[in-house]
């Protein structure tokens, strides 16, 4: 994680996480990342949001993990 947070933003992030993580399992999938993006970017086009999910997911396991979410939240989350 970057030594640049505060532990509070990253709770706060962690939060956000777990909101859209709609089942609990720690991972946020395909659905529940379309559903995030509804609801901070409604305009993004269906195509970015494939193409931005499989950026996001580094691992390639079809899953964003908090680590993955953390590193594209500080990044470039508005870009969608």
């Amino acid at each position: 994680m970057d030594a640049q947070l505060s532990d509070e933003k990253i709770e706060e992030i962690k939060k956000d996480f777990s909101f859209f993580d709609r089942d609990g399992n720690g991972q946020i999938d395909l659905t529940e990342f379309i559903e995030l993006l509804t609801v901070i970017s409604p305009k993004t086009k269906a195509s970015h949001v494939e193409e931005g999910f499989k950026l996001i997911d580094e691992n390639n396991d079809g899953f964003i993990d908090f680590e993955e979410f953390l590193e594209w939240w500080q990044e470039c989350w508005w870009e969608y």
